[in-house]
């Protein structure tokens, strides 16, 4: 005999098949709602045009049936999640910046052609003729439309509902005078402003009066004309716009690009223009010298203030240690942008406690945020202010890990601290601190939030023709150029943000190699 459950009496080992059936069953329902989520996806961004996150979705869809359906791939369901994170979070928005660095897409070239054509249909003006005032009367629950104009022209609108959004082409007929009624006031007009703007009123004559201003109708006829062959004719200004593919932009007889355009394919122009164009190539070519004078130099302060605190909390005949080493890793505890803010306030050109000390002592009030120097002096200060608690751990637990043997021996062979540290503690730390320091310097490279917070890019280079500032760092100037400039010239930030991107690839390269190297 064999045992049953109790429950249902069956017999376990079916109890059990039919559970982890029901589970197999149970985790197909959820792949296939998420397959049909994705593939939903896929079709919502196809038909709005966006083709590149269409493609991801359906890899995306496409991969998840595939690995959470086939039993030869299940070891593989394990680190799916953390490829698919991967690809949707990393490697997607780099090939997407990267494509965006081939285009002109900016705030002037961001809509699809499609779009820019609709946009420029239409576009309305008001032809000669006369214009009319417009006032509203009250009829029971519904409202007239009374037309005036200075020339003694009067028409009158039936009885209808202006919120009414389906009533988009009503007649109107002349009138001797105004309706007895008491006109509506401003407000009223203002609430069926919308209502209004989609009127058409057709005259006995057959003009359409549209909404000119907030209380007037005039004869408006759309601007733009299409043609057979794509190009549009402009009726106002009497002259023909042509497609430029090349461009992306709508383009006159007399060579005027008519805005919005849409992004085209330009190829290498931006990345040729960071180095062409002399208004560019020089606020660049600073940006970059400093981007790496400032990376450098900080990890050098900071390992040098790190290096010789955690030399001095080895000392044997220092009291209270614990004390110490609490009070000079605080500054790491702290939220950097807390600490930028703060001394932000410290520098103060006019009230900052550090130049009421200084005018003080020495009667100097240094420039720190209009003179370029001094404003790169306080980047470096603050900078190894918020990094030095890093190098410090670093350097501490390196220090300990150095046999005291070594000492020892030197003691032996009259070494002091000077020769102890040259000859032992540097050449000791030094191999394993590489790869950190490489990667400190990486961090720094792309130090965002301290430029934001503290000086903004500040003071601005003469000259650029784009947003660059003497404190900007790469990824600064590059915020700056898709955010803050006019233009917001996305396909130039996206090309420098490339350039940055295969600078910090070769560093993490570099750091890959040297993280090998045996100490």
């Amino acid at each position: 005999m064999y045992t049953t459950n109790a429950s249902r009496g069956l017999p376990r080992h079916r109890s059990r098949h039919l559970t982890e059936r029901y589970t197999r069953w149970a985790m197909r329902g959820v792949i296939a709602v998420l397959v049909i989520a994705l593939l939903w996806l896929v079709l919502a961004f196809h038909l709005n045009g966006q083709w590149m996150f269409a493609l991801l979705f359906l890899v995306l869809g496409g991969s998840l049936g595939v690995v959470f359906t086939k039993r030869t791939l299940m070891s593989h369901r394990y680190i799916f999640p953390a490829i698919a994170g991967l690809g949707v979070f990393v490697i997607f928005p780099l090939l997407y910046t990267i494509g965006i660095s081939f285009s002109n897409y900016s705030s002037t070239n961001l809509l699809s052609e499609e779009r820019v054509r609709d946009q420029l249909m239409s576009q309305t003006y008001q032809a000669e003729g006369n214009a009319f005032d417009l006032a509203l009367y009250p009829d029971s629950d519904l409202v007239r439309l009374y037309l005036e104009s200075q020339e003694g022209q009067r028409f009158v609108s039936s009885p209808l509902n202006v919120a009414n959004q389906e009533n988009r082409q009503i007649g109107v007929q002349p009138a001797d005078a105004p309706p007895a009624q008491e006109a509506l006031g401003m407000r009223d007009i203002i609430q069926a402003r919308e209502a209004l703007q989609g009127l058409r009123l057709i005259t006995p004559d057959g003009n359409e009066l549209r909404m000119a201003g907030l209380r007037q109708f005039a004869p408006m006829v759309n601007r733009y004309e299409a043609r057979e062959d794509g190009a549009l004719y402009d009726r106002r200004d009497d002259r023909l716009l042509t497609p430029d593919p090349s461009i992306g932009f709508f383009v006159a007889d007399d060579g005027e690009r008519i805005a919005p355009g849409w992004p085209v394919n330009v190829g290498m122009a931006n990345y040729t223009q960071i180095f062409t164009d002399p208004d560019i190539r020089g606020p660049f070519m600073q940006i970059f010298v400093w981007t790496f004078v400032f990376a450098a130099l900080t990890v050098v302060f900071t390992l040098a203030v790190g290096f010789v605190l955690a030399s001095l909390l080895q000392w044997d005949q220092l009291r209270g240690k614990a004390v110490y080493r609490t009070l000079l890793i605080l500054p790491y505890a702290v939220p950097a942008f807390i600490s930028i803010l703060i001394f932000k306030g410290m520098f103060n050109q006019h009230f900052g406690e550090i130049n009421l000390i200084l005018d003080t002592l020495f009667g100097v009030r240094p420039e720190w945020f209009t003179d370029p120097w001094m404003a790169r002096s306080m980047l470096l200060i603050v900078n190894t202010w918020l990094g030095y608690p890093y190098m410090l751990l670093l350097c501490m637990g390196l220090i300990q890990a150095i046999p005291q043997d070594l000492y020892e021996a030197s003691a032996v062979d009259g070494g002091g601290p000077i020769t102890n540290l040259f000859n032992i503690t540097l050449p000791l730390i030094l191999k394993p601190l590489t790869p950190l320091l490489i990667a400190a310097f990486a961090f720094n490279f792309n130090n965002f939030v301290l430029i934001a917070l503290l000086t903004g890019g500040s003071p601005d280079i003469l000259g650029a023709s784009t947003p660059a500032g003497t404190t900007d760092l790469l990824v600064s100037y590059t915020y700056r150029i898709a955010f803050q400039d006019a233009g917001q010239n996305f396909g130039l930030a996206a090309a420098i943000a490339t350039l940055i991107f295969l600078l910090v690839a070769g560093l993490s390269l570099l750091n890959l190699r040297l993280s090998k190297v045996k100490v």
